[in-house]
């Protein structure tokens, strides 16, 4: 084949995906997406330009994105730098007033500010801002008892400042987006004594998601999505079947919170809810614009 035979038929193939893109284009026209966007997506190089170019391009055809970040492998480096000394429970940073300030230094200001630039460098308009900007998310204290193995009484862990949230404004969010620009959300709130809480990125996506009432919650992770039994798997979910999972163990370990985020948010308002392989290149396209999704769609009942 000649150079220029195979140029036309790499253009027919691209103008063919387009072709095929065209019904959920219309599908998602007008709509708001919540991505949450962490994991190895976030540390591959290839794979966050790629992320840059998808979210841009969703504005750019019509959809509205609104992106939630993470930043833990981040946050780890500046505390190691610092000497600051971490400690987890179940996964949670424990959060002392000394270290919010260095969570919040990372997560709104240089995580936030290099993911609202790897959109802003793809052709969109992106605004880094934080739950803490007009009045987004207002959290408390996140509470968690552990029972002890001998005696069996539960006491309260103090994970400092840790927080969950309580309610969501999501006005900021309609100013910007109905401004043409994208709002890429570090994952911090504020207290109704004015206190700033570090809040998981997952929690803070499904809240968000809930309040807005997105079409989608798009949650990038490092793993396929939901795996059945023999680890094949599970394209879609309902709501009870996601329940059921858990209940059952075939949901289990640290899914069993993705999920659970996914059903709070749902339950809040969202239509539907995806765990997303975003190892996949262009893992949010795949699961919008065609019927190869790298992830597992719970939907509400």
């Amino acid at each position: 084949m000649t150079d220029i035979a195979q140029t036309v038929k790499d253009a027919q193939e691209r103008a063919a995906v387009l072709a095929q893109a065209l019904p959920y284009l219309r599908r998602y026209a007008g709509d708001t997406l919540v991505v949450k966007y962490g994991g190895h997506a976030m540390v591959d190089d290839s794979l966050s330009n790629a992320f840059g170019h998808d979210i841009a391009l969703l504005k750019l055809v019509g959809v509205n994105p609104v992106v939630v970040h993470g930043g833990g492998p981040q946050i780890s480096a500046m505390l190691q730098r610092l000497q600051i000394k971490s400690t987890f429970v179940d996964g949670l940073r424990v959060t002392d007033a000394a270290m919010v300030d260095v969570i919040e230094m990372v997560l709104a200001g240089k995580v936030n500010k290099q993911v609202a630039g790897l959109i802003n460098r793809a052709g969109a308009l992106a605004v880094g801002i934080s739950g803490k900007d007009g009045g987004l998310i207002t959290a408390r204290r996140l509470q968690r008892t552990v029972r002890d193995a001998d005696s069996q009484i539960e006491r309260v862990l103090d994970l400092g400042f840790v927080g969950e949230p309580v309610q969501i404004d999501p006005r900021v969010l309609y100013a910007l987006s109905g401004s043409g620009l994208i709002p890429v959300i570090a994952p911090v709130g504020c207290g109704e004594d004015g206190e700033t809480y570090n809040i998981n990125a997952d929690t803070a996506a499904g809240a968000i998601a809930g309040a807005v009432h997105a079409t989608r919650l798009l949650m990038l992770t490092d793993v396929p999505g939901v795996l059945d039994e023999n680890g094949t798997l599970i394209p879609e979910l309902t709501a009870e079947e996601a329940r059921r999972g858990i209940a059952s163990g075939m949901i289990s370990g640290g899914m069993i919170p993705k999920v659970e985020t996914c059903l709070e948010a749902v339950r809040a308002g969202a239509r539907a809810a995806v765990i997303l392989d975003g190892r996949v290149p262009h893992a949010c396209l795949l699961e919008l614009f065609t019927e190869a999704g790298p992830g597992t769609l719970i939907r509400g009942e």
